[in-house]
């Protein structure tokens, strides 16, 4: 019966290539991060062990006794990041910084470093990804050159914590966390087991050392982030640097944040010079002109806690083949389909389906949220009719398949923002609160409502059109 028996040591064990989550049965979908057909075999089974009580390193407080003077936080030197993680880098925290290749990920932390070094912190950027030379290139280019900033080029784990050693810095910059690997952990450098190691001998190093610690992570082609989840879970703050490698914008978004708020936004252009914060973003996402013209509409979108104006163009022509094309950039195509189904059924604008229709944003930018639902239909109605909508205006609030103008988030807020760049006349849904002094304000609770700022001459060449909106 003993030969029969397989002991602990025998018995197959699975783990999640995802997440790390163990279990001594196959499971089709992990139960600790929720993916499909992560689960593996990969040895014997865990042995059931006890941990006895030890000496505890400190001693436990009442809450109200602990000093929260060490979790101050301590700003970068740049104002855009500061804002997204709640004031600056508190000691001892790590975060995760990553982004698609070529975004720029590297380039805004090595004016970090440089930024946020001095006599008493100094800064350690280690690279495993360039040589030391290339960085310095960098550097000189982009002016990110300071006394107290250190730079090594490493890839072996026991290395960059002995460069901890002699630099003693107070702020750690690695590029980044999936190419640097242990000697004493099998496996390639990425793999679940040595990504796991260095993000955790580099967390235990910052909390003991109170160092702040950026570290650069890789994305999937998906955008998730590249290794195990477990990485996520383990720093303190997770940020995603976002950005159209063809355009000038960069935008940084908290994932995740211990310290602060997770619905902030830092704006950054990126240019020859390298990176610089941008605090009022505005200007990139409109066109100035002197004379309105057709298929243009302004919004007001939030990214984050922060308002954004943006210029929604349309442009409809004759279609050459029997199935028109569809052609959107920046905004989601789903959406711009709707609005077309919309003006044609409920606004009787019916020249639409038989066109090619383009859409684009200005800049860029990318439009998801409802709010500019209004922005994209009253483009398009303006594009097929060949008429410019009045100059200064802009359009918020997200329009139903019943063709109703409902109400969005922060109104007031993005009325302040047009307000402030000079705009004087907004469309929007029912009941907006309080308005700015000197606005006017026009309430819709329909798209035949909203139609009607579109001049006259417009419905006179469109009888059917003008039936409608009556």
């Amino acid at each position: 019966m003993a030969a029969r028996t397989k002991s602990a040591k025998d018995r197959p064990s699975y783990r999640c290539t995802e997440c790390g989550w163990t279990t001594a049965k196959w499971l089709g979908r992990c139960p600790e991060c929720q993916a499909w057909g992560t689960v593996e075999e990969f040895g014997g089974a865990p042995a059931v062990r006890t941990t006895a009580a030890g000496r505890v390193s400190t001693a436990a407080l009442p809450i109200g006794q602990v000093d929260s003077r060490q979790a101050t936080a301590r700003s970068t030197g740049v104002g855009e990041l500061d804002r997204v993680l709640g004031g600056g880098l508190v000691p001892g925290a790590v975060v995760l910084l990553a982004g698609e290749p070529g975004v720029g990920k590297s380039t805004l932390l090595l004016d970090v470093a440089a930024k946020a070094a001095s006599e008493e912190h100094r800064t350690l950027y280690v690279t495993a990804e360039e040589s030391a030379s290339q960085v310095r290139m960098r550097a000189d280019r982009i002016r990110a050159i300071n006394d107290h900033l250190y730079l090594a080029a490493e890839t072996d784990l026991s290395a960059v914590l002995g460069h901890l050693d002699a630099v003693k810095p107070s702020l750690l910059v690695l590029d980044s966390v999936q190419t640097v690997a242990s000697p004493e952990i099998e496996g390639a450098p990425g793999g679940m087991a040595q990504v796991r190691e260095v993000a955790g001998a580099l967390i235990r190093a910052s909390k003991e050392r109170g160092m702040s610690t950026l570290l650069v992570g890789h994305v999937t082609k998906d955008g998730a982030i590249a290794g195990p989840r477990l990485l996520e879970h383990l720093v303190d703050v997770v940020l995603s640097f976002e950005g159209d490698r063809h355009a000038r914008l960069r935008l940084v978004r908290g994932v995740k944040n211990r310290y602060g708020a997770t619905d902030e936004v830092g704006c950054f252009e990126l240019h020859d010079e390298g990176i610089t914060g941008l605090a009022d973003p505005s200007g990139l996402f409109l066109t100035r002109r002197d004379e309105p013209v057709p298929g243009t509409c302004l919004t007001v979108t939030l990214e984050g806690k922060r308002p954004l104006v943006a210029e929604v163009q349309a442009l409809t022509v004759d279609s050459q083949i029997p199935s028109p094309r569809r052609t959107t950039s920046g905004l989601e195509t789903s959406r711009v389909s709707m609005m077309l189904a919309v003006l044609e059924q409920r606004g009787r604008i019916s020249s639409l389906g038989k066109r090619d229709i383009y859409s684009a944003t200005v800049g860029g930018v990318k439009l998801t949220e409802p709010a500019a639902d209004l922005a994209i239909a009253l483009a398009l109605a303006s594009a097929a009719s060949d008429t410019p909508l009045p100059k200064n205006l802009v359009a918020i609030g997200e329009v139903g398949l019943a063709g109703e103008v409902r109400r969005v988030t922060g109104v007031q807020r993005r009325l302040a923002e047009a307000h402030r760049l000079g705009f004087t006349h907004a469309l929007v849904p029912t009941d907006p609160g309080k308005v700015p002094a000197g606005m006017k304000v026009t309430e819709v609770a329909n798209m035949g409502d909203a139609l009607r700022v579109l001049p006259r001459r417009s419905r006179t060449q469109a009888p059917q059109e003008d039936g409608a909106r009556r």
